[in-house]
């Protein structure tokens, strides 16, 4: 995704916003171009650390922590997740195959379970 990392950022958030209308308002006033650049790194920080468990899973909780600020809701985790996987559906075409989704879809839910933990303790 790196190489088209902008398109992939526009195409998550148009469909984030389309399937969940309870997520534009968390953005409201920010520069959607620098939103996007935030995601890839966070996405390209999940695949390096999925390999290092004790340094991405502090980093998810901290991460959560921020989120309640923004009233982000546990409800909005499954949006996320299904705009994400839907996202790189489009971007890696062919190359997103049952076990890339499987990946992913495993990756997503450890991570966002984390998440809605921390955020429930915060």
């Amino acid at each position: 995704m790196a190489p088209i990392r902008e398109k992939a950022a526009e195409l998550f958030y148009a469909r984030l916003f389309e399937t969940d209308p309870t997520t534009p308002p968390l953005f409201a006033g920010k520069d959607m171009r620098e939103q996007g650049a935030k995601l890839m790194a966070t996405l390209g920080m999940v695949v390096a650390g999925l390999r290092r468990p004790e340094e991405i899973v502090p980093a998810a909780q901290s991460l959560a922590r921020r989120h309640v600020a923004y009233r982000v809701t546990e409800a909005q985790y499954a949006t996320v997740g299904a705009a994400l996987l839907w996202t790189l559906h489009q971007g890696l075409g062919e190359g997103f195959t049952p076990q890339v989704e499987a990946a992913w879809t495993a990756a997503y839910t450890l991570l966002a379970g984390v998440m809605i933990e921390a955020a429930k303790t915060a």
